[in-house]
């Protein structure tokens, strides 16, 4: 699913505050992780993210409700199964509830 930029609300957020973890950074320099969820818009499709200064380019943009995130969406994230990846994200967030319902921006980047 791929959306013009103009159709996209304003970002909420830099390009820089995308992928802030170290441990996430390794994870795109070694090309395990190739997209990012957040809850608001950090980038817009075609922006560039510089890690390590290695260039990596935004190819997509779109909203997904955490009850739509599959196996495969959590290898894209750098994860080897959904439930991992759901350990990731409540622990990052203390007193946080998985939400099915919850919308987040989904950026992925080669």
């Amino acid at each position: 699913m791929t959306e013009q930029n103009n159709s996209l609300p304003p970002k909420t957020c830099t390009i820089e505050k995308l992928i802030t973890k170290e441990v996430d950074i390794d994870k795109v320099i070694e090309g395990k992780k190739t997209a990012t969820r957040r809850n608001g818009r950090y980038a817009d499709i075609g922006e560039e993210m510089i890690l390590r200064d290695k260039k990596f380019v935004v190819k997509n943009i779109y909203e997904q409700k955490l009850g739509e995130v599959t196996e495969d969406h959590a290898k894209q994230e750098g994860y080897e199964n959904l439930d991992e990846y759901k350990q990731s994200i409540l622990s990052m967030h203390p007193g946080m509830k998985w939400m099915p319902e919850m919308k987040v921006w989904v950026h992925e980047f080669e």
